[in-house]
């Protein structure tokens, strides 16, 4: 198995970056930039608590087709990154940016060739959408008891492997609306948040 490696993040790259999927060099993104929908993919999404156990896990290929398959990729990549500094890691042919807080651990999961600000920028918008929705109180525990919104926001930020949204913002106020929205029936939001509870339900029993 191939050993990872874990640098820091690199901040400053010339050039703009190529269109393609994980092409070119990288260049900064301003904070608060909204991303258009690109073609640059995520293929995993997934939280850890400080044990190493799944709390949530989206896969958006078959790089690792079995659930089997996923745990163990993740156990590893867990091993490898929950006791260093880095924001990057390389392991088995992928690109791994990570984020921590208190006992949960983040991850976005590229390929080998993925812009890593790309995939910074959704692992940012993650976490601090799920900042503001759990009151800053980014633990196990509100995690756990806010699961169904945590998989609207991973949603609302990833969709199929492709990146629609890098600002939080922009994220807050679709699922702000979504709820507020007096044109949906109580029927409808029951039902969004419904499938939300089975996806979960079939996550936590796989």
């Amino acid at each position: 198995m191939q050993k990872a490696e874990a640098r820091p993040r690199q901040h400053d790259h010339p050039g703009p970056p190529d269109p393609r999927p994980g092409g070119g060099a990288a260049m900064d993104i301003p904070a608060g930039h909204r991303l258009e929908p690109s073609l640059y993919t995520v293929k995993a999404i997934f939280i850890m608590d400080s044990f190493g156990q799944r709390l949530l896990a989206k896969y958006y290929d078959d790089t690792f087709p079995s659930t089997k398959e996923q745990k163990s990729f993740e156990r590893n990549v867990f091993n490898k990154t929950h006791k260093t500094d880095s924001e990057i890691a390389f392991l088995e042919g992928l690109t791994i940016v990570y984020k921590s807080s208190i006992d949960l651990f983040f991850y976005v999961v590229g390929s080998p060739h993925e812009n890593e600000l790309m995939l910074t920028s959704v692992l940012s918008c993650l976490f601090e959408t799920l900042n503001h929705m759990l009151r800053k109180n980014v633990e196990k525990r509100a995690l756990m008891e806010n699961m169904d919104g945590v998989f609207l926001v991973v949603d609302e930020t990833v969709d199929g492997g492709v990146i629609l949204e890098s600002d939080p913002q922009q994220v807050i106020q679709k699922l702000n609306f979504r709820v507020d929205d007096p044109s949906l029936s109580e029927h409808s939001v029951t039902q969004v948040l419904q499938s939300a509870k089975e996806q979960i339900k079939w996550s936590l029993l796989k």
